[in-house]
């Protein structure tokens, strides 16, 4: 049996940062640079002082600095084999049994930040969001709650990867303001709607995946691939102003009522470190179209 991977930097037993998760995202340190980090426990590994010290250099890189960027988006570029190469190298340079940053003092102060001292920022320029609905649970909670128990799933819903499009432009990092947002309303005892600030302000914690390389326009991603193009998820907040919604929703129309403010985390775990928790999906009934049945259907837990 093999001992589990330790780090010579002390973690907190009850931090979310130990060797095995090392999430990526993006930090604005005192001056004033944003630039990719990994966090292990209460401090950040910067990822562009290891470039520079020659350690991603191997071809999965293909010469590019990407780790001085103010977002992956070049990183997410590069595919698998970069995030896979990435990971394995700053895990053996955190390893305990590594010395070339455990036994240099000097060093360390160049590579290491506090987490305290530091302005994370979203993670990636978010280019394009779809807002999937395929939580059977979410979706018939929701439905319920607009159009009763017995219409609580359209006669669809479980044959579709149903998913709305998102505003990209107001994806925002957590821990940003959130302003109410004002639209359509109308009480169930009125004649017509009225404009004026939401009354239903609602959040749903769902989880959100930054995809890498993608495709070429018109070439779909064929379901056993699709796996390969996702670098790592975040937790994702989806504001919704339910009374908005609600006057929205007849047909489904929910742009206005959730367009206003997405939060997501600044960290973003990649799906490596979650392999360890990869359970099998529950059984889809009714099976799917051919299109979307995956040799491999999984989730995490």
């Amino acid at each position: 049996m093999t001992s589990p991977l330790r780090s010579f930097i002390e973690v907190p037993a009850d931090s979310h940062f130990p060797i095995q998760n090392l999430p990526f995202g993006i930090f604005e340190p005192r001056d004033g640079k944003a630039r990719v980090g990994v966090a292990i426990g209460d401090l950040i590994v910067d990822l562009s002082v290891l470039d520079e010290l020659g350690h991603f250099r191997s071809s999965e890189f293909r010469g590019r600095n990407v780790f001085s960027e103010d977002s992956l988006n070049a990183f997410l570029a590069l595919g698998r084999p970069a995030w896979r190469k990435t990971r394995e190298i700053v895990q053996h340079l955190l390893s305990a049994e590594t010395p070339t940053l455990r036994d240099d003092g000097r060093l360390r102060e160049k590579v290491f930040h506090a987490q305290k001292d530091v302005v994370m920022k979203l993670p990636a320029r978010i280019g394009n969001y779809t807002d999937f609905y395929s939580s059977y649970h979410h979706a018939h909670n929701v439905g319920t709650m607009l159009r009763g128990p017995e219409n609580a799933l359209m006669p669809n819903w479980k044959w579709l990867p149903v998913a709305y499009h998102g505003r990209a432009s107001s994806v925002v990092v957590s821990g940003t303001n959130v302003r109410r947002p004002s639209g359509q309303t109308k009480p169930p005892d009125a004649a017509s709607p009225t404009f004026g600030p939401t009354k239903s302000l609602d959040y749903e914690l769902e989880m959100a995946f930054l995809i890498g390389p993608g495709n070429s326009l018109g070439e779909p991603v064929p379901i056993d691939r699709a796996v390969d193009h996702i670098f790592g998820l975040v937790l994702m907040n989806d504001w919704s102003a339910r009374d908005i919604q609600a006057c929205a929703y007849q047909p489904p129309a929910p742009l206005l009522a959730k367009n206003f403010c997405t939060s997501i985390s600044p960290w973003v775990v990649t799906l490596q470190a979650l392999e360890p928790f990869r359970k099998p999906l529950p059984l889809q009934d009714p099976e799917p179209l051919p299109y979307l049945r995956a040799k491999s259907n999984f989730t995490f837990d």
